[in-house]
């Protein structure tokens, strides 16, 4: 497949301000925050910064959250910067009310460009623009129209149709599960493509589809997911966020009680095989990858360059890297392997078009 080839764009520096003079406090050279301002190697102050607003999953929600606060920490990293005003950094949201106070809090410590995680976003980032025209904004899995914003949506239906394709090849029962989060159209995507993949394989089967109204409850996903494999269900494909760390809970207690258990997650948006381990075993079958990290890097490598493609919708698919399988670590055999490998050969030169919506929906 075609990888995305990413600009060298050098980051813009600062010269070095006029020494203080006398025997001042440190703390004048610190910003409003109570924070000195980040610096690269040299110790010259940025003139260009990013940061992130969190959706209620979290920071750490194993999900695409903290694949976007990858793709934001590895950027600043790669400048040698810090986690501060002036270098990159994130706000956590607990309650959808935080959305808009957090997104002005970036733009009043001037960050350059601040990233906002998730659909539900919309609103505020397009709000929040409006009155900070001078701060570039990008929101991930959402559109706002608006000149300062770019965003950033995935081909989610291409990758679900792989875990389809795994899944279906892989099951034993011929029962499969997929769990989403909340009935948006980004999760609609995820449900498209992976009930495209499995009947692509065994057109027989049919899939059980539960949207549980959430991303942060993993009581509601493990709740699911047990009533899904008490019926026969061997494979759970989850696009729910941090409410699927309860499908992988579901999992795991059933693994754990019985060695011989034949149960599988398939994982979502990072590569989510830590999750799945049970002792020297492992319920993780692959993930569906959503390189929000790799989307994420690409707009500040085009902000910092000076294209920033505000106004534009940039699309992130199979065939530039944008969503994958990951290393499923031997839990699925080579020449089931090698089939995969070529629905997503089919999918890149464009021999197969996933929808991406669901025809009729339960």
């Amino acid at each position: 497949m075609k990888k995305r080839k990413f600009g060298l764009a050098m980051s813009l520096v600062l010269a070095a301000g006029t020494m203080l003079a006398g025997c001042g406090s440190d703390d004048k050279d610190k910003n409003d925050a109570g924070e000195k301002p980040a610096t690269g190697d040299g110790g010259e102050k940025s003139e260009f910064s990013i940061a992130m607003v969190t959706d209620v999953g979290g920071i750490d929600d194993k999900s695409f959250n903290q694949s976007a606060w990858k793709g934001v920490r590895e950027f600043g990293e790669d400048q040698g910067w810090e986690k501060a005003t002036g270098g990159y950094d994130y706000l956590q949201s607990t309650d959808p009310a935080d959305y808009t106070t957090n997104l002005n809090n970036l733009a009043r410590r001037d960050f350059g460009l601040i990233f906002g995680v998730g659909y539900l976003m919309e609103d505020a980032i397009a709000d929040i623009a409006a009155q900070q025209k001078d701060t570039k904004f990008a929101i991930i899995d959402g559109e706002v129209d608006a000149p300062n914003v770019t965003s950033i949506l995935f081909k989610e239906q291409e990758g679900g149709y792989l875990a389809g394709v795994a899944a279906a090849l892989m099951t034993k029962s011929d029962k499969i599960g997929f769990i989403g989060g909340m009935d948006i159209p980004v999760i609609e995507r995820f449900e498209a493509g992976f009930l495209e993949g499995v009947k692509a394989v065994k057109p027989e089967i049919k899939v059980d589809t539960k949207y549980v109204g959430a991303f942060d409850k993993a009581e509601l996903g493990k709740a699911e997911a047990g009533r899904m494999y008490s019926s026969g269900v061997d494979i759970i494909f989850h696009a729910a966020g941090g409410t699927g760390n309860g499908v992988f809970s579901e999992a795991k207690e059933r693994k754990q009680a019985d060695k011989d258990a034949y149960v599988w997650v398939i994982g979502v948006d990072s590569d989510q095989y830590e999750e799945g381990k049970v002792g020297d075993d492992n319920i993780t079958l692959t993930s569906m990858l959503k390189r929000v990290d790799v989307a994420v890097k690409d707009v500040a490598d085009l902000a910092m360059a000076g294209n920033f493609p505000g106004g534009e919708t940039k699309v992130y698919g199979l065939q530039d890297e944008g969503v994958s399988l990951a290393d499923s670590r031997g839990a699925i055999p080579q020449d089931v392997e090698d089939q995969i490998d070529e629905y997503a050969q089919k999918i890149a030169n464009g021999e197969v078009e996933v929808p991406e919506f669901v025809e009729k929906k339960k």
